[in-house]
């Protein structure tokens, strides 16, 4: 019943305003717009202007660390679930190459704990989206050896076994090498905390939309990225929209508690929304949702988001460059993950 404190959160209002000036370049700012280019068949333009605003950004990120070369060891990569985490940090190393840099990536999923070190959730499963799940003696040991010039060797953890395992590769950064690392948990400060500050540069990743159903209705960034991850599900996963949707709710939670609060850390912000991927995934979402009967506890939401899509006329995903975000989902993308 009241009005919470106001918290400033400067990179994300940054996000917001760039994307909104974005829309004014796209002169897409609703649905209605976005039809009306798809119906007059000029989708494709629109798609290679809106995958070209994500290269500048990704330009002007990429020259602002490399001017930071001296300083700059690590860069930490951190955003909620389907931000498309993994490919803006693929393309990043492509930028930073063009730069003159040769970047190394180290994944803190290889330093996960064994079981018996693990943390549980509410519900007494081993829960990998918490800080301590991750060994943070040995990784924050690890980084501040490679900071310093010194080789390590990174431990390989078996998702079968689930044990650690030797990892058989020597790594050392050299004088134009740095450090890429992306997980959930990059701008959490007791993920590095042995690694100077001034020796780290942190970017937040996420997709926020600017686009508008109409004057009085924002579409959900949340949905979004629901959509994104119930495609890649079904499609590198094997999952149905009715699991994806049944773990949404924990999906969120482990956000809210281990991203969302240190979004104020970053030192800069990555938006990986695209205001034409909702019409690319209406034709493969909505077969996804119309699997979910009546009987399932989710049918209330798949409905919702069935509603929803309504709005949109849908596009192919044949003029989507290879190197987009939106690969990362849809299939197609140069990258391997």
């Amino acid at each position: 019943t009241r009005v919470p404190r106001f918290k400033d959160q400067p990179q994300l209002f940054n996000i917001f305003r760039e994307h909104k000036e974005w829309g004014r370049i796209l002169d897409v700012s609703t649905v209605g717009r976005l039809n009306e280019i798809i119906a007059a068949g000029e989708i494709e333009n629109f798609i290679l202007t809106a995958e070209a605003l994500h290269e500048k950004k990704l330009t002007r990120l990429a020259d602002q660390i490399a001017k930071a070369r001296n300083r700059i060891k690590l860069i930490l990569i951190a955003g909620p679930s389907s931000a498309g985490k993994t490919t803006f940090a693929k393309r990043l190393t492509v930028h930073l190459t063009v730069n003159g840099l040769r970047p190394l990536t180290i994944g803190t999923d290889d330093y996960f704990v064994e079981p018996d070190r693990t943390p549980r959730d509410d519900d007494g499963n081993l829960d990998y989206e918490h800080i301590e799940a991750v060994d943070l003696l040995r990784f924050n040991r690890d980084l501040l050896r490679l900071v310093q010039g010194k080789e390590v060797e990174p431990p390989r953890f078996d998702f079968e076994t689930k044990k650690v395992r030797p990892g058989g590769r020597a790594l050392r950064l050299e004088d134009d090498q740095m450090l890429i690392i992306e997980g959930i948990h990059g701008l959490n400060p007791r993920l590095t905390h042995r690694v100077p500050s001034g020796r780290k540069f942190k970017i937040y990743v996420s997709a926020l939309t600017q686009l508008n159903l109409d004057s009085n209705n924002r579409v959900s960034t949340t949905d979004n990225r629901l959509m994104r991850r119930m495609v890649r599900d079904r499609k590198y996963r094997g999952h149905s929209a009715i699991d994806t949707l049944r773990l949404w709710p924990s999906v969120r939670r482990g956000e809210k508690r281990w991203i969302f609060p240190f979004q104020r850390e970053a030192d800069a912000a990555f938006n990986s929304a695209l205001d034409y991927e909702l019409a690319v995934l209406k034709p493969l979402v909505e077969p996804l949702l119309m699997e979910v009967k009546p009987s399932h506890a989710e049918y209330a939401e798949s409905r919702r988001l069935s509603e929803f899509l309504i709005n949109f006329l849908g596009a192919s995903d044949r003029p989507v460059p290879r190197m987009s975000i939106l690969r990362e989902y849809v299939g197609g993308s140069i990258f391997r993950y």
